[in-house]
Protein backbone atom coordinates (compact mmCIF):
# COMPACT_ATOMS: atom_id res chain seq x y z
CA UNK A 1 0.00 0.00 0.00
CA UNK A 2 1.44 3.55 -0.98
CA UNK A 3 1.77 6.20 1.58
CA UNK A 4 -1.53 8.03 2.01
CA UNK A 5 -0.53 11.90 0.66
CA UNK A 6 -2.62 13.52 3.61
CA UNK A 7 -2.50 12.99 7.07
CA UNK A 8 -5.81 14.33 8.12
CA UNK A 9 -9.22 15.12 6.49
CA UNK A 10 -12.14 17.28 7.33
CA UNK A 11 -15.44 16.34 6.34
CA UNK A 12 -18.98 19.02 6.04
CA UNK A 13 -21.82 17.20 7.31
CA UNK A 14 -24.74 17.59 5.31
CA UNK A 15 -24.60 16.66 1.98
CA UNK A 16 -20.97 15.36 2.48
CA UNK A 17 -20.86 13.11 5.32
CA UNK A 18 -24.57 12.48 6.20
CA UNK A 19 -27.80 13.06 4.25
CA UNK A 20 -30.01 15.12 6.55
CA UNK A 21 -32.28 16.99 4.30
CA UNK A 22 -35.57 15.22 5.27
CA UNK A 23 -34.64 16.22 9.21
CA UNK A 24 -33.94 19.66 8.29
CA UNK A 25 -36.81 20.16 5.91
CA UNK A 26 -39.01 18.73 8.46
CA UNK A 27 -37.43 21.02 11.01
CA UNK A 28 -38.24 24.29 8.18
CA UNK A 29 -41.64 22.53 7.60
CA UNK A 30 -42.23 22.75 11.01
CA UNK A 31 -41.62 26.52 11.46
CA UNK A 32 -43.90 27.20 8.23
CA UNK A 33 -46.51 25.89 9.44
CA UNK A 34 -46.46 28.30 13.03
CA UNK A 35 -45.72 31.32 10.69
CA UNK A 36 -49.04 30.73 8.74
CA UNK A 37 -46.87 30.03 5.63
CA UNK A 38 -47.28 26.68 3.24
CA UNK A 39 -45.12 23.95 3.55
CA UNK A 40 -42.21 23.30 0.96
CA UNK A 41 -41.79 19.61 -0.58
CA UNK A 42 -39.10 18.10 1.55
CA UNK A 43 -36.94 17.63 -1.35
CA UNK A 44 -36.47 20.92 -1.83
CA UNK A 45 -35.34 21.51 1.10
CA UNK A 46 -31.99 20.14 -0.61
CA UNK A 47 -31.69 23.25 -2.76
CA UNK A 48 -32.03 25.35 0.35
CA UNK A 49 -29.34 23.51 2.58
CA UNK A 50 -26.08 25.28 2.83
CA UNK A 51 -24.90 28.65 5.03
CA UNK A 52 -26.64 27.14 7.80
CA UNK A 53 -29.88 26.37 9.26
CA UNK A 54 -31.14 30.23 9.74
CA UNK A 55 -29.96 30.83 5.73
CA UNK A 56 -32.18 27.94 5.23
CA UNK A 57 -35.49 29.40 6.76
CA UNK A 58 -34.82 32.39 5.44
CA UNK A 59 -34.74 31.21 2.25
CA UNK A 60 -38.02 29.19 2.32
CA UNK A 61 -39.69 32.28 4.27
CA UNK A 62 -38.33 34.75 1.30
CA UNK A 63 -39.80 32.65 -1.19
CA UNK A 64 -43.26 33.22 0.07
CA UNK A 65 -42.96 36.64 0.24
CA UNK A 66 -41.10 37.08 3.66
CA UNK A 67 -42.04 38.61 7.06
CA UNK A 68 -40.58 41.04 9.77
CA UNK A 69 -37.12 40.82 11.21
CA UNK A 70 -38.72 39.73 15.05
CA UNK A 71 -41.18 37.32 13.26
CA UNK A 72 -38.50 35.94 11.63
CA UNK A 73 -36.02 35.74 14.83
CA UNK A 74 -38.79 34.15 16.76
CA UNK A 75 -39.74 31.67 14.33
CA UNK A 76 -36.26 30.71 13.66
CA UNK A 77 -36.01 29.96 17.17
CA UNK A 78 -38.98 27.88 17.16
CA UNK A 79 -37.32 25.97 14.45
CA UNK A 80 -34.13 25.54 16.37
CA UNK A 81 -36.26 24.42 19.28
CA UNK A 82 -37.46 21.61 16.93
CA UNK A 83 -34.66 20.41 14.87
CA UNK A 84 -33.33 20.04 18.86
CA UNK A 85 -35.61 17.42 19.23
CA UNK A 86 -35.71 16.02 16.09
CA UNK A 87 -32.24 16.36 14.03
CA UNK A 88 -31.53 12.36 13.47
CA UNK A 89 -34.72 11.11 12.52
CA UNK A 90 -34.04 10.25 9.56
CA UNK A 91 -30.52 11.27 8.93
CA UNK A 92 -27.80 8.94 7.77
CA UNK A 93 -23.86 8.36 6.39
CA UNK A 94 -24.10 8.09 2.49
CA UNK A 95 -23.46 4.95 0.92
CA UNK A 96 -19.94 3.68 1.12
CA UNK A 97 -19.30 6.38 3.44
CA UNK A 98 -18.28 4.26 6.75
CA UNK A 99 -16.48 1.68 4.74
CA UNK A 100 -14.54 5.01 3.56
CA UNK A 101 -14.37 5.99 7.15
CA UNK A 102 -13.24 2.56 8.39
CA UNK A 103 -10.18 2.87 5.56
CA UNK A 104 -8.97 5.97 6.54
CA UNK A 105 -8.60 5.03 10.42
CA UNK A 106 -7.21 1.82 9.03
CA UNK A 107 -4.67 3.95 6.92
CA UNK A 108 -3.40 6.52 10.55
CA UNK A 109 -5.17 9.35 8.54
CA UNK A 110 -7.51 11.33 11.31
CA UNK A 111 -10.93 12.78 10.89
CA UNK A 112 -12.92 16.15 11.42
CA UNK A 113 -16.03 17.59 10.93
CA UNK A 114 -16.26 21.23 9.52
CA UNK A 115 -19.85 22.09 9.61
CA UNK A 116 -22.08 25.60 9.61
CA UNK A 117 -24.43 23.88 11.31
CA UNK A 118 -24.02 24.19 15.25
CA UNK A 119 -21.84 22.46 17.22
CA UNK A 120 -24.18 20.99 19.19
CA UNK A 121 -26.90 19.71 16.90
CA UNK A 122 -23.65 18.35 14.76
CA UNK A 123 -22.22 16.49 17.90
CA UNK A 124 -26.33 15.33 18.52
CA UNK A 125 -26.85 13.66 15.11
CA UNK A 126 -23.14 11.82 15.07
CA UNK A 127 -23.39 10.82 18.99
CA UNK A 128 -27.28 9.14 18.36
CA UNK A 129 -25.72 7.47 14.51
CA UNK A 130 -22.32 6.07 16.74
CA UNK A 131 -20.41 7.87 14.55
CA UNK A 132 -18.81 11.11 17.04
CA UNK A 133 -16.14 9.06 18.55
CA UNK A 134 -14.68 8.79 14.75
CA UNK A 135 -13.80 12.11 14.44
CA UNK A 136 -10.70 14.13 16.05
CA UNK A 137 -12.89 17.16 16.47
CA UNK A 138 -16.55 18.61 14.94
CA UNK A 139 -16.50 21.98 14.68
CA UNK A 140 -19.90 23.98 14.28
CA UNK A 141 -20.51 27.17 12.47
CA UNK A 142 -20.45 28.94 16.05
CA UNK A 143 -17.16 27.41 17.52
CA UNK A 144 -15.07 29.54 15.63
CA UNK A 145 -16.96 33.13 16.85
CA UNK A 146 -19.62 34.98 14.41
CA UNK A 147 -18.34 35.94 11.38
CA UNK A 148 -15.89 32.54 11.35
CA UNK A 149 -17.91 29.85 9.70
CA UNK A 150 -17.56 28.45 6.34
CA UNK A 151 -16.88 30.53 3.95
CA UNK A 152 -14.38 31.85 6.01
CA UNK A 153 -11.05 29.61 6.47
CA UNK A 154 -11.42 29.67 10.34
CA UNK A 155 -12.90 26.54 10.65
CA UNK A 156 -10.33 24.71 8.34
CA UNK A 157 -7.68 26.02 10.01
CA UNK A 158 -8.53 25.35 13.47
CA UNK A 159 -9.42 21.57 12.36
CA UNK A 160 -6.05 21.27 10.93
CA UNK A 161 -4.17 22.50 13.88
CA UNK A 162 -6.85 19.86 16.11
CA UNK A 163 -5.84 16.98 13.80
CA UNK A 164 -1.96 17.99 14.53
CA UNK A 165 -1.02 19.78 11.45
CA UNK A 166 0.34 18.58 8.49
CA UNK A 167 -1.09 17.97 5.54
CA UNK A 168 -4.78 18.35 5.16
CA UNK A 169 -7.65 18.08 2.72
CA UNK A 170 -11.14 19.12 2.83
CA UNK A 171 -13.82 17.29 1.17
CA UNK A 172 -17.67 19.05 1.22
CA UNK A 173 -20.33 19.43 -1.82
CA UNK A 174 -20.98 23.53 -1.58
CA UNK A 175 -19.22 26.57 -2.80
CA UNK A 176 -18.58 27.62 1.44
CA UNK A 177 -16.94 24.38 1.24
CA UNK A 178 -15.29 25.24 -1.53
CA UNK A 179 -14.25 28.60 -0.84
CA UNK A 180 -13.26 28.06 3.08
CA UNK A 181 -10.47 25.41 1.80
CA UNK A 182 -9.69 27.26 -0.94
CA UNK A 183 -9.19 30.26 1.30
CA UNK A 184 -6.87 27.89 3.70
CA UNK A 185 -5.06 26.75 1.10
CA UNK A 186 -5.97 23.21 1.23
CA UNK A 187 -7.05 20.86 -1.48
CA UNK A 188 -11.00 20.04 -1.77
CA UNK A 189 -12.85 17.53 -3.24
CA UNK A 190 -16.92 18.00 -4.05
CA UNK A 191 -19.52 15.58 -3.42
CA UNK A 192 -21.60 15.71 -6.90
CA UNK A 193 -24.19 13.37 -4.08
CA UNK A 194 -24.75 16.27 -2.20
CA UNK A 195 -26.95 19.35 -2.02
CA UNK A 196 -24.34 21.34 -4.05
CA UNK A 197 -25.22 25.21 -4.65
CA UNK A 198 -24.65 25.07 -8.43
CA UNK A 199 -23.25 22.28 -10.67
CA UNK A 200 -20.53 20.34 -8.80
CA UNK A 201 -18.21 21.20 -11.96
CA UNK A 202 -18.30 24.48 -11.72
CA UNK A 203 -17.61 24.87 -7.95
CA UNK A 204 -13.99 24.91 -8.20
CA UNK A 205 -12.91 21.89 -6.34
CA UNK A 206 -9.69 20.13 -7.15
CA UNK A 207 -11.66 17.18 -7.84
CA UNK A 208 -15.71 16.19 -7.74
CA UNK A 209 -16.58 12.12 -6.64
CA UNK A 210 -19.59 10.83 -7.20
CA UNK A 211 -20.08 8.60 -4.43
CA UNK A 212 -18.54 8.50 -0.94
CA UNK A 213 -16.45 5.20 -2.16
CA UNK A 214 -14.38 7.22 -4.83
CA UNK A 215 -13.20 9.66 -1.81
CA UNK A 216 -9.77 7.88 -1.42
CA UNK A 217 -8.58 7.24 -5.22
CA UNK A 218 -9.56 10.72 -5.59
CA UNK A 219 -7.66 12.16 -2.69
CA UNK A 220 -4.85 9.54 -3.85
CA UNK A 221 -4.52 11.68 -6.96
CA UNK A 222 -4.08 14.92 -6.17
CA UNK A 223 -1.13 16.37 -6.65
CA UNK A 224 1.45 15.89 -3.00
CA UNK A 225 0.71 18.72 -0.62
Amino acid sequence: MTTFPFSAIGFDLDGTLLDTHQDLGAAVNHALKLGGLKPVPVDSSKDLIGGGAKMMLSRAVDDQGGMERDDFHALYKKMLSYYSEHNAVHSHPYPGMIDTLDELADRGVKIAVVTNKFESFATSILNQLGLADRFVTIIGGDTMGKGNAKPAPDPIYEARKRCGGGSFAFVGDSSYDVNAAKAAGVPVIACAYGYCDKPPHELGADAVIQTASELIPALEALPKP
